[in-house]
């Protein structure tokens, strides 16, 4: 179960982060954010949070009612962004994805108090002007699931499994899939014979039969082998 130890070693603020949606077909990849003072997170984990938990090993109904729990609780800052079809086409799906992570933890950082470098009392993240501060102490630290995303605004440590292992990264992987669920089912209403509804725009056999069937919709990512494969240039 995930537990506070990581975000503890870095003290607040910190945030986690996660994504969801890289090996779909068609559709967004979304990131997500989610920050609390550590105190507070201490006691949601036997809490009202006790039950967030990496998004893959929960039911959807269980990801719906945590994440409505999660926005809705008081102290907590949370961002989702994301990175369009078209993005990941031009950039690649890693690019895009650290895209993504990078606009949901500047999203976040937007909402927080304003906070004060402890060594200048200027704003933090800019240039320090005390000559033994090579630069402001950033606003937050940052915990983001799986590899290290060098374009990340704030300084991070990067949790192979994290989602496993942090809360707050837990708590970012809910809030990402069920806003990509959401979107998928919206693709569903206006792209209807695709199946997005069921499969969320993975590459199932249904998927590929209507790719086959129907060609690809303006959501699906060109760059990828089964949707070239069916494109019409």
């Amino acid at each position: 179960m995930p537990s506070l130890d990581h975000e503890r070693e870095l003290g607040n603020p910190v945030m986690g982060i996660d994504e969801a949606g890289r090996g779909p077909l068609a559709g967004p990849v979304v990131a997500a954010a989610v920050s609390l003072p550590l105190a507070l997170a201490g006691e949601l984990i036997t809490g009202a949070w006790a039950k967030v938990n990496d998004s893959k090993k929960l039911t959807a109904a269980r990801r719906d009612a945590l994440a409505e729990t999660i926005k809705a609780t008081p102290g907590c800052l949370w961002a989702i962004a994301s990175a369009s079809p078209e993005e990941i086409d031009r950039l690649n799906i890693l690019k895009a994805t650290h895209l993504a992570m990078r606009r949901a933890a500047l999203a976040l950082a937007e909402k927080a108090p304003a906070s004060a470098c402890p060594v200048c009392t200027q704003p933090a993240g800019g240039a320090c002007p005390d000559s033994q501060a090579p630069s402001c102490v950033p606003p937050f630290s940052i915990l983001v699931d799986g590899l290290p995303v060098p374009s990340l605004p704030f300084p991070s440590r990067n949790l192979v499994k994290g989602d496993a292992k942090s809360l707050f990264i837990a708590a970012a992987s809910i809030l990402a899939k069920t806003a990509r669920d959401d979107y998928c089912l919206e693709m569903e209403t206006k792209y209807p014979g695709y199946g997005f509804a069921r499969h969320k725009g993975y590459p199932t056999a249904e998927h590929l039969e209507a790719l086959r069937r129907l060609g690809p919709c303006p959501e699906h990512r060109r760059s990828f082998g089964p949707v070239r494969e069916q494109w019409l240039w």
